[in-house]
């Protein structure tokens, strides 16, 4: 797992070429072997509030993966549906979604801003206590007020497209493992904008799981911010990884993640 090391400075990335000479301080320096346990035989077990993650069956016929019209007209709706059956939300919104698989590793540069890209390799959370806020503020600006009085909370739902997951499965870090000094913020660094997620210093005390294997009909969802602070799980360290166990011709995976808030 590629950790990032507490070193006092903050990390980032830039999705844009920055001025020549400029210092960065680069996430992902501290690869660590670990045990990632399989999730298999208490899948039904794990919760949302309490590990962070929580797997689901979601069938679906949907299979037009390749026109993102489509997928947020037909599928959307379906997810929307899955994650309020899920949480017990009154509202779901999605505000975007990401085709991730090897064979967009070839064509991402840092310019990329498509659906498009490979699986991420960094022990990371989508979002921390600011940018969870801002990001309801950006994507619901004339409701944010009133919604923000509430109970939010941001899920990804992380699904396989055509085949099994055989290649770089994601792996998710309990949360009754981990500790608010594990989570490092680290900056992203646009043209127009910065923003900010967590990665992760590593801890002996981290457990990991993952569900080897997943086929289409089953979904995970990732809590990556919650903005009730009442012991509930927060904030949910996440990678892709390598799988020693993954045959050499093994298919390259192919999976949709989608980004959701949901509000209570």
């Amino acid at each position: 797992m590629n950790y990032t090391r507490d070193t006092g400075v903050m990390p980032e990335v830039y999705f844009y070429e920055p001025p020549a000479g400029t210092p960065i301080r680069s996430p992902g320096d501290d690869p660590q072997q670990v045990v990632v346990h399989d999730g298999w035989d208490r899948a039904r077990d794990f919760s949302l509030d309490r590990e962070g993650f929580a797997l689901g069956d979601f069938p679906s016929s949907f299979a037009a993966w390749d026109e993102d019209a489509a997928i947020k007209a037909r599928f959307y709706p379906e997810v929307i549906d899955f994650v309020k059956a899920t949480t017990g939300a009154r509202r779901v919104v999605i505000f975007d979604h990401t085709i991730r698989t090897k064979a967009n590793a070839a064509q991402q540069t840092a310019e990329t801003t498509t659906t498009q890209r490979a699986p991420v390799m960094l022990v990371h959370c989508d979002y921390t206590p600011n940018s969870g806020p801002l990001r309801v503020r950006q994507v619901l600006p004339d409701e944010a007020d009133r919604l923000l009085s509430g109970r939010v909370a941001f899920y990804n739902v992380w699904k396989p497209l055509r085949r099994r997951v055989e290649e770089k499965p994601l792996a998710m870090c309990d949360v009754t493992s981990s500790t608010d000094d594990d989570f490092i913020t680290m900056a992203l660094r646009y043209r127009e904008r910065d923003g900010e997620i967590y990665v992760l210093r590593h801890s002996d005390p981290h457990h990991w799981w993952y569900f080897p294997g997943m086929l289409p009909e089953h979904a995970l969802l990732l809590k990556t911010y919650d903005s009730v602070e009442d012991g509930r799980a927060r904030f949910l360290g996440h990678s892709a990884f390598d799988d020693p166990t993954t045959a050499p011709d093994a298919p390259a995976r192919e999976s949709i993640e989608l980004r959701t808030i949901a509000f209570y």
